[in-house]
């Protein structure tokens, strides 16, 4: 009987470090992404003007974005 719960065990340690293995790929992949929308959002939700490159990349470009300063007021 306790060879069979060791084996769980090991098998429960194999599968959680196989998820974190796969959570620290993620956040290295997207991380600079996650860290530009968190930025974005605390912005957002401190009152400050959330502004955002347009699709084109170019930074003197900007585009207007809602925010909760003006999230009420059409355009």
């Amino acid at each position: 009987m306790r060879r069979s719960r060791g084996q769980g065990m090991t098998e429960y340690v194999v599968v959680v470090a196989l998820v974190a293995v796969a959570a620290i790929a993620v956040v290295g992949i997207f991380g600079q992404q996650l860290r530009a929308n968190f930025y974005s959002m605390t912005r957002a939700l401190a009152g400050h003007e959330s502004r955002t490159p347009d699709k084109s990349g170019g930074a003197e470009k900007q585009t207007d974005k809602k925010d909760l300063s003006n999230f009420a007021v059409d355009k």
